[in-house]
């Protein structure tokens, strides 16, 4: 089991967690606790597992905001919907989401429940010493239904990942405006996208390029040059080395089990367009053209 199926698996899984961030059921649910705008949301609800913690914590933990993103909606969110509260709710109204999107005979399939079982064997298995996201969503309760639970265990799968991935740019010195400039370099999102809904100033992200031309990863018109390259794809194999225990644990006929599972429910979510074009996340049509 090496770093490209913890890439693979990642591409599957991905998709069904950006669920929570663009459908009507989950937006018409925090706004019900009086949650306002579209941050308050997404900050609230990534951020519950954590507790009502302050937005400096947040911050560094999700690693590529300006600190005032979270300061303007934490710690208000605590004061309208507590933590427990928001896990709670998250729960509906994700089950709800994935029932209307996918349809009740989906989320009602045998195989679907297999899926969320896999998932949510793999998402336990994950080793989770210094990486706070991930021990945050792996210790919550186990959902009983199981597109929820489904929903649940790819969700600490991705945290899980993602907290391995900040450990490797803070290794390698690539602090959070940077990782940004070099991704977009990548052509996997659009920089301007990337700036402001990061809520970066036009300034800070000159200040990140001309660090990493400094260190020949990108040239003078942004475009990543053949170390920039290099670079990149030693901290995505790193990032992936760090992400294979639940995979190991999971072995690999539970892995490819569960790769075939999740391919047509993640198809569906890139197909649907319901995820953005140039999305934060690097999710593109040609996701899935470098791994089996």
């Amino acid at each position: 089991m090496n770093e490209s199926v913890a890439r693979a698996m990642w591409e599957r899984f991905e998709p069904v967690h950006q669920l929570v961030y663009f459908t009507p059921e989950v937006r018409e649910a925090v706004e019900g606790l009086g949650l306002r705008g579209y941050w308050m949301g997404y900050f609230a609800l990534r951020a519950a597992p954590l507790g009502p913690v302050p937005a400096s914590v947040v911050t560094s933990c999700f690693y590529v905001f300006h600190p005032d993103r979270a300061a303007s909606v934490l710690p208000d969110a605590w004061t309208l919907a507590s933590p427990q509260q928001l896990i709670e709710v998250r729960e509906r109204a994700v089950g709800a989401a994935m029932t209307n999107f996918y349809g009740p005979d989906v989320v009602a399939s045998a195989e679907l429940a297999e899926a969320a079982d896999l998932a949510w064997e793999a998402a336990r298995a994950a080793d989770t010493a210094g990486r706070v996201l991930g021990v945050a969503n792996q210790e919550l309760p186990r959902p009983a239904q199981p597109h929820v639970r489904l929903w649940q265990a790819v969700t600490t799968l991705r945290e899980h990942r993602g907290d391995g991935h900040v450990a490797v740019l803070v290794g390698r010195r690539v602090g959070p405006v940077e990782a940004l400039v070099l991704k977009s370099a990548t052509g996997e999102t659009d920089a301007e996208f990337q700036r402001r809904i990061r809520q970066w100033s036009i300034e800070e992200w000159r200040s990140a390029q001309a660090k990493l031309r400094e260190r020949g990863w990108i040239d003078e018109e942004g475009r990543l040059t053949k170390a920039g390259a290099a670079a990149h794809e030693r901290m995505e194999a790193d990032t992936g080395a760090a992400a294979v225990t639940p995979w190991q644990t999971l072995g690999a006929d539970g892995t490819t089990r569960l790769a075939h599972l999740l391919e047509p429910l993640a198809r569906r979510v890139l197909d649907s367009g319901i995820v953005p074009t140039g999305n934060p996340v690097g999710l593109t049509e040609s996701t899935w053209g470098s791994t089996g």
